[in-house]
């Protein structure tokens, strides 16, 4: 009994600290937040409740490499009438970092009029049970960064169904796009069901691209805290992107709140739908507002049952097989021969085979994107 009593109390503190830090994270985007809606937004009161009143902020101008600014004085560099007009500042968290009651953040901005991007740096403290900026420090460069962002999808499964057989999110799927859009300027942000931590599948450092993006802080940050569908704004994407590996037949095309956040971008805002490999289940079940299935009539690629190991068990537990649904729900679906790239473009819905196909993909949607 003294033995179980001492492991229900180590599993208890352990939940009680993850819980902690969870919250800590959420506090600190919550201030790191208010400083870039109240800088984007010249809302000086947000802005002041992210810095601590005696925070001092190390800037650079052509003469001065280490400007030191009081934040008061920086707060009235927005001024108060301007307060809500959007200044074209579109600003994002890239990492946290936490240390007791210490933490260092860093925050993109971006300026697309002028082609610039600042990196800022901050130290954050927690006082009297506020998370505060108690210092900044920034850097600027020249950037092609246009300030359109793209929403990847993925699942949060980590396992086949109900079974220990482990599942992931294919990993040439994500660092391919998204290394195609960051090059051309687009933002890529993440959604899946749970939000948190996407589960990886199919890693290999000895690719040049894999090993880049899996030692890049910034990118890891973004993968391992995608963001819940509640906290998207359909409004704030030009399109959608679905992930593939197998995972991806699991909790994602039956999710209302996703299949509502897709279309809205498709239909109120004129975006584009597209998925890769296994994503496409992701689409299968999407319908337009008049009821039609979004795949009706439409030439659609993905990853085809033909090419599953369909003795194996993680098949037995698809819930439903894309090629199939796809014309079931009166689509056409077309691929070609294993191992070999395949895209389809119809309209505003860009689909491919496997993972072969994600640069195409996504040089699809950027063509349609920059028409």
């Amino acid at each position: 009994m003294k033995t179980f009593t001492l492991i229900l109390a180590f599993f208890i503190s352990l939940f009680s600290h993850i819980c902690m830090a969870q919250s800590d994270q959420q506090a600190i985007s919550d201030t790191l937040n208010d400083y870039i809606q109240g800088t984007s937004f010249n809302d000086q009161s947000r802005i002041k409740n992210a810095f601590q009143s005696d925070a001092l902020l190390h800037l650079q101008k052509t003469d001065q490499a280490n400007w030191v600014v009081k934040a008061s004085d920086y707060i009235g560099w927005f001024k108060e009438e301007n307060k809500g007009k959007f200044n074209g500042r579109i600003g994002e968290i890239l990492d946290i970092d936490i240390a007791g009651n210490i933490a260092t953040a860093k925050v993109e901005i971006l300026v697309p009029a002028k082609s610039l991007r600042y990196t800022d740096l901050f130290l954050l403290k927690k006082l009297d049970k506020r998370w505060q900026i108690i210092s900044k420090s920034a850097s600027s460069d020249t950037s092609n960064r246009n300030g359109k962002r793209i929403l990847f999808i993925a699942s949060s499964a980590y396992f086949h169904g109900e079974t220990q057989l482990p599942a992931g999110v294919s990993f040439s799927e994500i660092v391919i796009a998204y290394h195609t859009f960051k090059q051309a300027g687009y933002t890529v942000d993440f959604v899946s069901p749970d939000g948190g931590a996407l589960p990886l599948a199919y890693i290999n450092t000895s690719m040049p691209l894999h090993k880049q993006y899996l030692y890049d802080s910034d990118f890891m940050f973004a993968i391992g805290n995608s963001k819940t569908p509640q906290q998207i704004n359909p409004a704030d994407y030009v399109a959608v992107h679905y992930l593939g590996g197998t995972n991806a037949m699991y909790g994602v095309a039956d999710n209302q709140q996703i299949q509502a956040i897709s279309m809205a971008i498709y239909e109120r805002h004129g975006g584009i739908i597209s998925s890769v490999c296994h994503g496409t289940a992701g689409i299968v079940n999407l319908r337009t507002q008049d009821g039609q299935y979004l795949v009706s009539g439409k030439r659609i690629s993905g990853y085809p049952e033909d090419y599953e190991n369909q003795s194996k068990a993680y098949f037995a537990q698809f819930p439903f097989l894309i090629k199939q649904s796809v014309e079931l729900h009166g689509g056409t679906f077309l691929y070609s021969p294993r191992n070999t790239p395949h895209v389809e473009v119809d309209g505003r819905i860009v689909t491919g085979q496997n993972y072969l196909s994600s640069q195409a993909v996504a040089e699809q949607i950027i063509q349609l994107l920059e028409k």
